[in-house]
C-alpha cells in the first residue's frame, strides 16, 4: 500500500545538513541478500540516484529509511532524527512511492488521493488536481480500469502532493512513456530546486543520469561508488578510433600522455584518452591518417567499468 505523510516545515536536518544519513548500516536476510556496511548521506535540494540491478538491495534500503525494516547494525537519521525512535514524526514529512504499489481497485483514481489526503490533514484539491492535469491523469475511472502507468501516474501525484520535504521513489517510472517520463523529471527538478529533497532508486542509468545530482551505485548490497554526474562526465575518458593508410606498430601510440587502452588491428588502432586529448591529437595528425572519430563514452559504460572493477 502506498505511503505518503505531510510535511512539517522548519525541522532541522542533521548537525552536518543531510537529511538523510546512513552510517555502516547492515541488514541481511536469513536467505541472503540485503545490505552491507551501508554509508551514504542525501543534501537538502538535492536529487540522489540510487543505482544498481534487480536484487542489488535498492528496495531493502529504503526500506531501512522509513523504518519499515530495521537494520541490524549501524544508525540511520532523518532530519536529524533517528529513523526508528522519530519515525512518525519523520513520515509526516516524506512522500513515499513504493515499487510495488498498491492501491483500492474499486476506487476511482480521484477517491483513492481524496483518502490519501483526508489521512494526511491535507493538502488542497487544488494541488492534487494540478498535478494531476500536469500527468494527464483521469481521476474519475476506477482504479481496476487503469492501465499499469496510469496507476503509476496515481502512486506519483500521491507521493508529491503536499510538497513534502523529501520524496522517496522505487522506480518512479516504471511503465510510463518517454514524454511522461521527462515530466515526471521536471517535477522532481523543480521540487529540489525549491529546497527539497529526492532519493530516486532506479535500475535505468541513463534515466538517472537526467535528473540526479549525485549516484550511488550499488552492487550484491554493497556501496560500490558515490559520484557527482557532473564529475562523471568530465572524468570520462574519450574513446578515439582511427584508420590510417598504413599498418602502425603496435607501441606507436600506447606510451602517449593520457592513454589508458589502446588496442591495434591491422590499420585501425582504438583509444581510450583521460585527460588532455593535445598530445594524442598531434600525434595522430603526424601519422598518415585515413579516418577518425572520438565520442565519449556513456554514463552506462562508465558504470559498467565500476562493476567489472568490483568483481
Amino acid at each position: 500500500m502506498l505511503e505518503t505523510q505531510s510535511p512539517t516545515t522548519g525541522a532541522p536536518s542533521g548537525s552536518d545538513g543531510a537529511v538523510v544519513r546512513f552510517d555502516g548500516v547492515t541488514k541481511i536476510y536469513r536467505g541472503g541478500g540485503g545490505v552491507r556496511n551501508l554509508t551514504l548521506n542525501v543534501q537538502p535540494g538535492e536529487v540522489f540516484g540510487f543505482l544498481g540491478p534487480n536484487g542489488a538491495g535498492k528496495t531493502t534500503t529504503i526500506r531501512l529509511l522509513l523504518d519499515l525494516i530495521r537494520p541490524s547494525a549501524g544508525t540511520i537519521s532523518v532530519f536529524g532524527g533517528d529513523s526508528r525512535r522519530d519515525s512518525v514524526e519523520i513520515r509526516r514529512r516524506v512522500g513515499y512511492l513504493p515499487g510495488d504499489l498498491a492501491l483500492y481497485e474499486q476506487l476511482s483514481a480521484r477517491d483513492v488521493l481524496s483518502h490519501f489526503a483526508h489521512l494526511r490533514g491535507g493538502p488542497e484539491w487544488s494541488q492534487i488536481h494540478s498535478l494531476a492535469t500536469t500527468l494527464e491523469l483521469d481521476l474519475d475511472r476506477p482504479i481496476r480500469s487503469l492501465s499499469r502507468g496510469t496507476r503509476q501516474k496515481v502512486g506519483i501525484v500521491a507521493a508529491l502532493m503536499g510538497e513534502p520535504d523529501l520524496l522517496v521513489l522505487d522506480e518512479p517510472t516504471s511503465g510510463l512513456d518517454p514524454l511522461v517520463q521527462r515530466q515526471v523529471h521536471d517535477m522532481l527538478r523543480a521540487a529540489a530546486t525549491a529546497g527539497r529533497s529526492v532519493f530516486l532508486s532506479s535500475h535505468v542509468l541513463s534515466e538517472v543520469a537526467q535528473v540526479a545530482d549525485r549516484v550511488g551505485l550499488i552492487r550484491d548490497g554493497e556501496l560500490v561508488t558515490v559520484e557527482r554526474v557532473l564529475d562523471l562526465r568530465q572524468r570520462a575518458a574519450h574513446l578515439i578510433d582511427v584508420r590510417l593508410r598504413q599498418e602502425p606498430s603496435r607501441d606507436a601510440f600506447a606510451s602517449l600522455p593520457g592513454v589508458t587502452v589502446c588496442t591495434v588491428s591491422g590499420r585501425d588502432v582504438h583509444l581510450e584518452v583521460t585527460g588532455d586529448l593535445r598530445p594524442v591529437v598531434s600525434a595522430i595528425a603526424a601519422s598518415d591518417l585515413e579516418d577518425l572519430s572520438v565520442r565519449e563514452p556513456s554514463l552506462e559504460e562508465v558504470f559498467l567499468s565500476f562493476y567489472d572493477n568490483a568483481s
